[in-house]
């Protein structure tokens, strides 16, 4: 196969695994340029999508969900034949060190904070990885580590990036 019949995506995903296998790495590589370029299309796309979208109902969503009396969640409202579904989801962030000293109190007046609060304890690798040997060997029960998903690239000789 030459690189000018080379297989499109549309046609690669189609394609049973073991023909992708056995593409060359001058057509693989090409493959991963088209699927990154479709990819950054895509993404744009549908930023513009979505930018559009909250332009038009933002405020019809905003004056929904006060009629409601809520300040997040979702809403519905018609537009036209269609009906507009718009969420708006609650974010919340708990200032660590006051959860700390909450935790300490309700400790402290004899009660158990677990049946307040989710206790998580994390250790950064890069502190870890700067214990002394004694300390963690202590740790060394506790932790497990897990492997995120193997991401391959093929760039040209000489081109690495």
């Amino acid at each position: 196969m030459n690189i000018a019949n080379r297989p499109s995506l549309a046609e690669l995903t189609h394609m049973p695994i073991a023909e992708v296998i056995a593409l060359p790495p001058e057509i693989l590589v090409l493959l991963q340029e088209d699927a990154d370029a479709e990819m950054r299309s895509v993404k744009a796309a549908k930023t513009r999508l979505d930018g559009a979208l909250t332009i038009r109902y933002a405020t019809r969503a905003a004056e929904e969900r006060q009629t409601a009396g809520k300040d997040t969640g979702t809403v519905r409202f018609g537009d036209g034949d269609f009906t507009v579904i718009a969420d708006l989801p609650k974010r919340v962030d708990w200032d660590q060190d006051r959860l700390a000293a909450m935790v300490e109190r309700i400790r402290a007046a004899g009660d158990d904070p677990a049946q307040y609060v989710d206790i998580a304890f994390k250790v950064p690798e890069r502190k870890y990885a700067a214990w002394p040997d004694a300390i963690r060997a202590g740790f060394e029960p506790a932790r497990t580590v897990r492997h995120g998903t193997l991401k391959i690239e093929i760039v040209p000789q000489g081109g690495d990036q």
